[in-house]
């Protein structure tokens, strides 16, 4: 991990946290600006020129109505109060994002990217991955584009994924750190081709898979859910209320284990300096350290292993 690229994303972040009141936005030209003080992209009278202010009752395409997910909070604008309309996506969730942005064309979208996985709304990204016959995150890329059609802001509002996992890192004890890089080097060649991968993704067209096997993982790794999940469920919340503080309507697409975790802390008091804090105590048990007394292990069994066979 670059802990220089973390500290100078972290502290951006909180000078964000001090200084405005909304984080970066993707308009619909593609550009990505700051958040100045008035107004949410830094802009003045953003609301008014770049969007046309609505009071009237959104309603969802029918087919959708059971699946998304709705909050609400008081805002800025006219009217007084913001409609979230939270969009849990699977995998092969892009009808459902295209339909649900196509039908409401509400002011601002949300995602669930930090600005460090932006690349991902790129057509190089999608190119790379055909061959692969996997599209990660395309429902993200669709709901940019579907933003950008009606000339709407995207906003990503999930946690520096270097801090997230920076913090994953420093809270798991020392066994958990020597189990997980071996796991993950033991099991590294044993991944699956791309036609595999690619039926397993169908098998689980309706699950949320990233959350899954974090799931999965905690019961060997319980230090997982916490800042893998639920942390970012509460930085999620946090910056996602604040923007529909300033829009009378947004759509927020996030993976579907998130759903109820914003829902819990929505309006909730949240520490966001405490969620962006990176762990103080420098441990001598780096990857890098790991990784090397774990090939001294495999080494020396083996040297010990074929001498024994030798006999």
């Amino acid at each position: 991990l670059s802990e220089s690229i973390v500290n100078v994303e972290k502290e951006e972040l909180l000078r964000e946290e001090v200084d405005s009141d909304a984080g970066p936005a993707i308009t619909g030209d593609d550009s990505i600006c700051e958040s100045g003080d008035d107004d949410i992209c830094g802009v003045a009278d953003y609301v008014e020129c770049a969007v046309e202010t609505t009071t009237e009752k959104l309603e969802l395409p029918e087919e959708f109505a059971k699946s998304v997910m709705v909050l609400t909070c008081e805002s800025t604008v006219e009217g007084g109060s913001c409609d979230v309309y939270l969009v849990g996506t699977a995998h092969e969730s892009c009808r459902e994002v295209e339909a649900v942005i196509r039908s409401l064309k509400p002011q601002a979208v949300f995602l669930e990217l930090c600005t460090s996985r932006l690349s991902i709304l790129t057509p190089q990204t999608v190119k790379a991955a055909k061959k692969l016959e996997v599209f990660p995150g395309a429902e993200f890329r669709v709901a940019f584009e579907e933003a950008n059609k009606y000339g709407r802001a995207v906003f990503p509002g999930d946690r520096p994924v270097q801090i997230t996992l920076q913090r994953t890192w420093g809270k798991m004890p020392l066994w958990h750190k020597i189990k997980l890089v071996y796991s993950i080097v033991s099991q590294a060649v044993f991944l699956p081709k791309p036609k595999e991968l690619e039926k397993m993704l169908k098998d689980m067209s309706d699950a949320d898979m990233l959350t899954l096997v974090i799931q999965e993982m905690s019961k060997e790794f319980p230090s997982l859910m916490e800042t893998l999940v639920h942390e970012r469920d509460k930085y999620m919340a946090y910056y996602l209320l604040r923007l529909a503080s300033e829009h009378s309507s947004v759509v927020a697409v996030v993976g579907r284990g998130h759903l109820q975790g914003i829902k819990k802390n929505w309006n909730q008091p949240i520490n966001i300096k405490e969620l962006l804090e990176l762990p103080t105590n420098e441990s001598i048990f780096t990857v890098k350290k790991i990784l090397k007394y774990l090939v001294v292990v495999v080494a020396g069994t083996a040297i010990v292993s074929g001498m024994y066979l030798a006999k």
